[in-house]
């Protein structure tokens, strides 16, 4: 094998590796050069030509299958409220760069022994966020005393392993100027300010309502499921950082479709990543092909600044330097003005512009320039 050492540099590693792998061992030199060379000469003609416009190829090949996927959306069997986003809403959601996402999801890998199944459910709800609603069966407001009397389902209570001292040691954090102690078996909120107004207290119960009792704040429903020989919880609601500290997690394989989360805790190259992988299951799960490299490119695209923008007219576009690029896309108006504003200059390196302006493009043989001496 040491001569694929001279091949180093003309081949990327992961060819190499794989040419490795796949040459059986006990294979004559001569006949690995022979190997060597012909994948050398294969990699050349699949590389792309310089002054190739990359960027309209991968929009096309996007673009094309993109106008037939369907707008539907997919809901898991029985469980109406882990439905999630997915074809073409999904992947606009992804190359927008939206921040708040119609369907956040996580799914969560276990370590042993909690991936075989054991206490499966029991880890499932200490995941899922409880609020107070959830266990209440009625709300009684008294106007003359100012106060609201909580009926709580015990049933409901035990099930979730909630205790009355949970409750009343989340009251105060998360609600000020009012005192909570129990009374014939339900919970007596008072407010502790004497001119306290008819119409507070209705706003204070909707308050109430949304008190964490525990599990992880955003993760409104859990659902254990088995795939292949292991449990796996999808999650409906997204917080990875908090789930990511949690000791049966298997961090290296957990999972969210929140892109923004995932460059938070994991940084830009995770992101660039996760937005690869989520454009691509999209693509896949509607049965169409499109060549991984086109999705790579727009990735690239969105990352290249060290953040996440959306390819809209805030994020990507708004940073080109051609003015005319920038009011080909949206609002032309406005760019031009603002660019006449403050004495703009293009200097016309890019398709768009040139386009417009009837010009040879700087692709393919229009990207050379001819320089050539005169003999006198």
């Amino acid at each position: 094998m040491d001569v694929l050492k001279e091949y180093e540099d003309k081949l990327p590693k992961s060819i190499i590796d794989s040419l490795k792998e796949n040459i059986p061992p006990g294979t004559p030199s001569a006949k690995i050069k022979k190997i060597a060379e012909a994948t050398l000469q294969e990699y050349n003609e699949t590389k792309i030509e310089a002054g190739e416009s990359v960027g309209i190829i991968s929009a096309e090949s996007i673009g094309e299958p993109g106008t037939q996927m369907t707008l539907n959306t997919f809901h898991f069997a029985g469980v109406a409220e882990l439905n999630v986003t997915l074809g073409l809403p999904r992947i606009i959601e992804i190359l927008d760069g939206r921040k708040e996402l119609t369907t956040p999801m996580m799914e969560i890998y276990l370590e042993k022994p909690y991936s075989r199944g054991q206490d499966i459910k029991k880890i499932a709800l200490s995941i899922k966020e409880t609020k107070l609603k959830d266990i209440v069966v009625e709300f009684v407001i008294n106007l003359s005393q100012f106060l609201i009397d909580v009926k709580l389902d015990r049933e409901k209570m035990r099930e979730l392993g909630i205790t009355d001292s949970m409750i009343l040691k989340s009251i105060p954090n998360q609600l000020k100027g009012y005192s909570a102690k129990f009374e014939n078996d339900s919970l007596v909120i008072k407010s502790k300010s004497k001119d306290e107004k008819p119409n507070e207290i209705y706003k204070v119960k909707e308050k109430i309502k949304d008190i964490a009792l525990k599990g992880i704040k955003s993760i409104s429903q859990v659902l254990p499921v088995k795939r292949a020989d292991e449990y796996i919880i999808i999650t409906a609601g997204s917080n990875l950082k908090e789930i990511l500290q949690l000791p049966f997690v298997d961090s290296n394989r957990t999972v969210t479709n929140n892109i923004f989360e995932i460059a938070e805790v994991l940084g830009v190259e995770a992101a660039r990543q996760a937005i690869i992988n989520e454009v691509f299951k999209v693509i896949e799960s509607q049965g169409l092909n499109v060549d991984v490299r086109h999705i790579m490119l727009v990735a690239d695209t969105m990352c290249v600044s060290g953040s996440i923008k959306g390819i809209t007219r805030y994020g990507i576009v708004s940073e080109k330097a051609s003015v005319l690029a920038r009011a080909s896309f949206e609002t032309p108006i406005k760019h031009i003005i603002n660019a006449a504003l403050v004495g703009e200059v293009d200097y016309l390196n890019s398709v768009v512009e040139n386009v417009m302006l009837n010009q040879t493009i700087p692709v393919g043989t229009g990207l050379p320039g001819l320089v050539t001496k005169i003999k006198k």
